[in-house]
C-alpha cells in the first residue's frame, strides 16, 4: 500500500536504536524525509546510514536531547516545518516507588510527559495552517496495563495521555491527527531491561523468566520493531486521516481488557 507520504518531513525523537529507529526506517521506505534524534553521535551515524541504505529519502541527524530546551531548539531549527512528528523519549529505570524521591520524579515527568507537549506545542498549529500533520507518541502498554516496577513511567505517560485525549479532537478538522502509540514487550533494550528487572525482584534465572514471560502472552513472543515502525508509517499514512485522539495498544494481546 502507498502511505501517501512521499516528500513529506519528519521528526523522530530518539531516534538512533529501538522503536524511535524502527519509526524512522519505516517513514523513510516511504519516502519521507526523516530527521533522527539522540544524545550520542556514533549511534546516530550508524542509524542514519542504516536508514539511508534502503531509501532515496533524505536522512538526516541532530545531535540533541528532546528532553532539554536546548535539544527541542535544535531539532526544530534542523526542521522547523515537520509534517508528521514521532514523540519518544527513553522510559525512566524500572524500581521501587519507596526509592525515588522529587527529583526522579520530575526527572520522569519532563521526559515522558512534558517534552512531548512541548514539541506538539511547537509544531501543532503549523501543521494545522498546512492542512496536514501527523503526531505520534510512543507511550506504552503501561498506561493501560500498570506494571509496580514501572511506577515512573506509568504516572509520567498516563499524565500525557490524559493532556492528549484533551486536544486531539479539534486539529482533526483540518487533517491533523494526534494518536498515541502503546508499545507491550517489544525487543529492545528497553524490553530486556524491564524482564532483567522483573526477573531480578523474584529471584529467577532471566533466560528461564523471559522464556515462561513469553509463553504466557497470546503471542507467545516479544514483539519485532519492524512491526512497531510499520503501525507508526500507518497511523501517518494518508488513509489513516479518520484516526485520531486513539490510543493504539501493540502488545501481542497483553492487555486482556476490552476497552
Amino acid at each position: 500500500m502507498d502511505f501517501k507520504l512521499k516528500g513529506k518531513s519528519a521528526i523522530i525523537c530518539a531516534s538512533s536504536k529501538g522503536l524511535g529507529k524502527a519509526c524512522a526506517k519505516a517513514l523513510a521506505e516511504e519516502g519521507v524525509h526523516v530527521w533522527l534524534s539522540a544524545r550520542t553521535k556514533e549511534t546516530l551515524e550508524a542509524a542514519r546510514q542504516e536508514i539511508a541504505a534502503i531509501s532515496s529519502a533524505g536522512v538526516h541527524t541532530v545531535v540533541a536531547d528532546v528532553t532539554t530546551p536546548e535539544g527541542r531548539d535544535a531539532l526544530l531549527k534542523a526542521c522547523p516545518t515537520p509534517d508528521i512528528l514521532v514523540n519518544n523519549a527513553g522510559g525512566p529505570p524500572p524500581g521501587n516507588f519507596r526509592d525515588w524521591g522529587q527529583q526522579e520524579w520530575f526527572d520522569a515527568v519532563n521526559a515522558n510527559m512534558f517534552s512531548a507537549i512541548d514539541m506538539i506545542r511547537r509544531t501543532l498549529d503549523g501543521m494545522v495552517e498546512r492542512k496536514f500533520g501527523r503526531i505520534v507518541n510512543i507511550t506504552s502498554v503501561a498506561v493501560k496495563l500498570p506494571q509496580a516496577e514501572l511506577g515512573l513511567s506509568n504516572g509520567a505517560r498516563a499524565g500525557l495521555t490524559g493532556f492528549i485525549a484533551g486536544i486531539a479532537r479539534e486539529p482533526a478538522q483540518h487533517n491533523v491527527t494526534i494518536n498515541n502509540l502503546l508499545p507491550g514487550f517489544i525487543d529492545t533494550d528497553r524490553m530486556r531491561g524491564v524482564l532483567k528487572a522483573k526477573s531480578d525482584a523474584t529471584g529467577a534465572d532471566l533466560d528461564q523468566f523471559s522464556d515462561a514471560f513469553f509463553e504466557r502472552l497470546p503471542a507467545k513472543r516479544p514483539g519485532i520493531p519492524d512491526e512497531f515502525g510499520a503501525t507508526c508509517a500507518f497511523l501517518c499514512s494518508q488513509q489513516a486521516a479518520y484516526i485520531t485522539a486513539q490510543n493504539i495498544l501493540m502488545d501481542g494481546g497483553l492487555y486482556p481488557g476490552t476497552f
